[in-house]
């Protein structure tokens, strides 16, 4: 089970990003890396494929390490640690490490 999961909310810790938040669109688990929402903007340039599809320069979303980000709490408002607690069914569950809220 993963810390970091698609459609949480982040705040970048590290890098030029730093301070910005955004939802995870992607996460790769081979290579631990996740895609945010208008986060590491890259340019890129792309050749017109179609008739109806421009090309051009368009901006991209690159990943970035899932060290380099932290898990906004919902009730906290703040971006923590995440820990796991199991319940009494067996299953487990994430929780804020400073609140002891599920995510």
């Amino acid at each position: 089970m993963y810390k970091i999961r698609k459609n949480d909310n982040v705040q970048v810790m590290k890098g030029k990003d730093r301070g910005k938040r955004g939802k995870v669109l992607e996460y790769l688990a081979e290579s631990a890396l996740v895609v945010v929402e208008g986060v590491n903007k890259k340019k890129k340039h792309m050749r017109q494929t179609k008739q109806d599809q421009r090309g051009g320069i368009i901006e991209v979303e690159r990943p970035l390490s899932c060290a380099n980000v932290l898990v906004v709490c919902k009730n906290c408002n703040r971006p923590v640690k995440v820990g796991f607690s199991v319940l009494k069914d067996g299953s487990k569950t994430r929780i804020c490490k400073r609140c002891k809220e599920a995510i």
